[in-house]
């Protein structure tokens, strides 16, 4: 096994990482700006009151985006173990 191969093996990795992170933090940003501005414009300083929005929506984004986010993971770690007998020799 050459430094290439591992290379690109992390590489893969944390560039799945990267797409199945994207939409559940960009999601929680979205939402942690819209409640930021609500709560400066009404001046409500609850800590709380974030929370419960952006759980929701992570919740949502989970169960619509879980098959695709699945789909990959699966793609992606069958891709992996294919390649096992060749790494090892």
């Amino acid at each position: 096994m050459s430094i290439g191969m591992v290379v690109t093996l992390m590489r893969g990795a944390v560039f799945h990482v990267f797409i199945l992170c994207a939409p559940v933090l960009g999601a929680a940003l979205i939402i942690g700006l819209i409640v930021a501005i609500f709560q400066a414009t009404t001046s409500i300083q609850e800590a709380t009151l974030t929370f419960l929005p952006k759980m929701l929506v992570i919740l949502a984004i989970l169960a619509l985006l879980g098959g695709w986010m699945f789909g990959i993971m699966r793609n992606y770690t069958l891709n992996l173990f294919a390649q096992i007998p060749g790494l090892a020799g």
